[in-house]
């Protein structure tokens, strides 16, 4: 069945291959001044991001610089979660309802995807990230699907060429990448885990149908903050909610 939703998910380098076990020492710094413990830190964490029309509003601005704004706070978040050693970030990008909003924003937003797919590319290859777009592909541009299709391949080889010694990650250029997306070929569904940590922004506090069956055993954060401002700092918060809570995945606590 396919999913009511359309999400990206960011599959993350891991530290213990890429940068040792524990994070570079900024992030490091973050983490160990909130109290929070590399090892504590959630392998999945996926994200409700809501609240970029009301941000705009609340500014008086264009609905498009709100979802501006939001794309701004997934690449800050893409690269936070990377640098902290958190293994894999999905994003609910887009549900099936929201298809009935007016076409010309509908269209703006995919765009927004395809280009923030595009823009990032040459840093998140050259830093082990991997992208993958998942949900209805009919529902998708023909675009957006051949953008997320050749940056998912793109990654995948240059981190098979990285991994087996053929090249270092400060030789990935643009004439390296662009070698690779004439090459692309289709590729296989993305293995995902079930998420560790769910985040939902801007004071909603339900799933919206995303990753339900998932998400069953996965621990549930809500903030006031609206995705755009959802910064370091509120990421941080949530990220030490997490390392307070005590799993039991259906169990009784052992004594």
């Amino acid at each position: 069945m396919l999913s009511r939703f359309l999400s990206v998910t960011a599959r993350l380098p891991d530290r213990s291959l890429h940068a040792g076990a524990a994070p570079p020492p900024p992030a490091a710094h973050a983490l160990v001044r909130s109290g929070i413990r590399p090892e504590s830190l959630p392998r999945h964490v996926a994200m409700v991001m809501d609240g970029n029309r009301r941000w705009a509003q609340a500014r008086g601005l264009p609905t498009a610089e709100g979802h501006e704004a939001g794309c701004r706070a997934l690449e800050r978040t893409v690269r936070l979660s990377r640098d902290w050693g958190i293994r894999a970030l999905t994003v609910f990008a887009f549900s099936q309802e929201n298809f009935g909003r007016p076409q010309a924003e509908v269209d703006y937003v995919m765009g927004l995807i395809e280009r923030l797919i595009r823009s990032n590319l040459d840093e998140y290859a050259r830093t082990g990230v991997r992208l993958h777009v998942i949900g209805d592909p009919s529902r998708r541009p023909a675009s957006l699907q051949s953008t997320a299709r050749e940056a998912d391949e793109a990654c995948r080889q240059l981190a098979r060429e990285v991994e087996g010694g053929a090249l270092k990650p400060d030789d990935i250029d643009e004439p390296q990448l662009a070698s690779k997306l004439a090459t692309t070929s289709a590729v296989g569904e993305l293995e995902l885990s079930c998420p560790d940590l769910v985040i939902r922004t801007s004071g909603e506090q339900r799933l919206s149908n995303f990753l339900m069956w998932q998400s069953a055993y996965s621990e549930l954060y809500f903030t006031d903050a609206l995705w755009p401002d959802f910064d370091e700092d509120e990421y941080l918060r949530a990220l030490k909610s997490f390392q307070a809570r005590q799993r039991r995945f259906g169990q009784r606590n052992v004594i």
